[in-house]
């Protein structure tokens, strides 16, 4: 077996082969330090690398191989956001600010990955702050798809899904408050779920923001599953997480008889000709599977969504920066300013009130809908993917050979509005390619709390492509 198609086994085929002896945690753990030597400088998906300690759990698994107590993730790299702090470890969030900072706690989920046997052998960029839908900072450089590295990871979680895409890891976590699990996933060709709210347990303050979401990225709907199982479910450390009673099973069920909801712009979000022809074939390969689709609009503004967005992210997590700011001094990075600034004048206008009924308005509409389906899909982003480096604060971007104009990043993908119906969960699933190469992502989204029906939807959406498992479906790590 090459590396390439070791590095690409899906996690739950690896663990097979593990407990067959078939191949080694020790010969997996060696070969995604060897990619990321290859290509990592390509990619830059990783903020901190742990491959001493990785190759030591590494070998410390292969014992629970050999004595019969392997666990769930037993022998699995999983590369963390770096965002999700490790007490004792460096938590810069990728701000000059925090170059020296040191996490004085562990987040819920590390625990809980480390019990279940996952190596954490790498931590993944972010912007700073987690305050864009792309990923690059001064402290980290610039994070790239590797599908075709002219274009950018996404963000913010856009190191664990260029890790993914790149196979320098199996596994990975991100974190989302506006599509920043989904938006890496969408441009790296990867699977990344949000979960409902409080499914997964998240620390304070974060926890109490009903627009935080942590969860799991994978090539694989099925990974994304096992990754789930694992961090999902209520956490004594945290108040408002909500239990797991029933896990995402291992053999999810077919679409046949599904009533599936199709919506390609929600509203008015524009959409380029690329991205809805692959999520036009999704929806066609939902309808070859058995399930019923229907097209529908929503009512839904996008200037609406996002005003009142931006006074929610004004009420919490502009406050959260300025703290920072306060501490350590004011030299943030130019779309970080832009993103606080713009937040603190929509609360300023608008207020949290405000922006609490124009939820209220998105979670009865999609109430009207899941009476009478069982999931909605639509894209994830409206473009393929983001021009790599650029901080896109000039409001421009050029697409199907016109000029589209945003008044900021996080208005071009279709990811804020399940932010606010936060008890719907949403995952995020490759459905084709774009004419520049690099992968479209679709969203499928669900009824509060029905987490398996949307991994049903979404494993019948990647049965239509052989992603990774297959040469051609593997990025070749094009050059910008």
């Amino acid at each position: 077996m090459t590396d390439d198609d070791l590095l690409y086994l899906p996690a739950t085929e690896l663990r097979a082969r593990y407990t067959a002896r078939e191949v080694s945690p020790v010969e997996a753990v060696t070969a995604v330090i060897r990619r990321t030597e290859s290509v990592g400088g390509h990619v830059n998906a990783f903020a901190e690398e742990r491959f001493d300690e990785a190759l030591a759990e590494a070998s410390a698994a292969e014992e629970r191989y050999r004595d019969g107590t392997a666990r769930p993730l037993e022998g699995l790299p999983v590369a963390l956001k770096e965002e999700q702090p490790i007490a004792g470890l460096p938590l810069r969030e990728g701000s000059a600010l925090l170059a020296g900072s040191i996490a004085a706690e562990t987040h819920p989920i590390v625990p809980r990955i480390r019990a279940a046997g996952g190596i954490v052998h790498a931590r993944t960029t972010t912007p700073e702050f987690c305050a864009a839908g792309f990923t690059q900072t001064e402290m980290w450089g610039v994070t790239r798809t590797p599908w075709n590295t002219a274009y950018s990871s996404g963000g913010s979680s856009g190191g664990s899904g260029a890790a993914l895409a790149a196979g320098t890891t199996a596994l990975a976590t991100g974190s989302d408050i506006g599509g920043s699990i989904r938006i890496p996933a969408a441009f790296n060709g990867v699977v990344g779920y949000k979960p409902p709210y409080g499914r997964v347990p998240a620390l304070h303050p974060y926890n109490l923001d009903h627009y935080c979401h942590d969860g799991p990225m994978a090539r694989t709907v099925a990974d994304c599953a096992l990754l789930t199982n694992v961090i999902a479910g209520r956490h004594p450390g945290d108040p408002v997480s909500v239990p797991f009673a029933t896990p995402i099973p291992e053999t999810l069920a077919p679409v046949a008889g599904r009533r599936v909801a199709l919506c390609v712009h929600l509203g008015d979000y524009p959409v380029a000709a690329d991205v809805e022809a692959r999520v036009r074939e999704a929806a066609a390969a939902l309808a070859d599977a058995g399930a019923a689709v229907t097209e529908i609009e929503l009512p839904w503004s996008r200037a609406e969504l996002m005003r009142a967005a931006w006074a929610h992210y004004g009420a919490i997590f502009a406050p959260l920066v300025r703290e920072v700011m306060a501490e350590h001094g004011d030299g943030i990075l130019g779309y970080t300013r832009d993103f606080v600034e713009r937040a603190e004048a929509a609360y300023r206008r608008d207020g949290f009130y405000a922006a609490l009924r124009t939820e209220g308005r998105v979670h009865a509409d999609l109430a009207a809908v899941f009476a009478e389906h069982d999931a909605l899909i639509c894209p994830t982003s409206g473009v393929p993917a983001f021009p790599a480096g650029d901080d896109l604060l000039g409001g421009r971007l050029s697409v199907d050979g016109a000029e589209w104009r945003f008044a900021h990043n996080l208005e071009v993908p279709l990811c804020v509005p399940f932010n606010m119906a936060s008890r719907c969960p949403v995952i995020s699933v490759p459905a084709g390619l774009a004419a520049n190469g690099v992968p479209v992502g679709l969203q499928v989204a669900g009824r509060p709390y029905d987490d398996t029906t949307v991994f049903e939807v979404a494993a019948a959406v990647q049965a239509a492509h052989p992603w990774y498992t297959d040469p051609s479906w593997r990025p070749a790590l094009t050059a910008a």
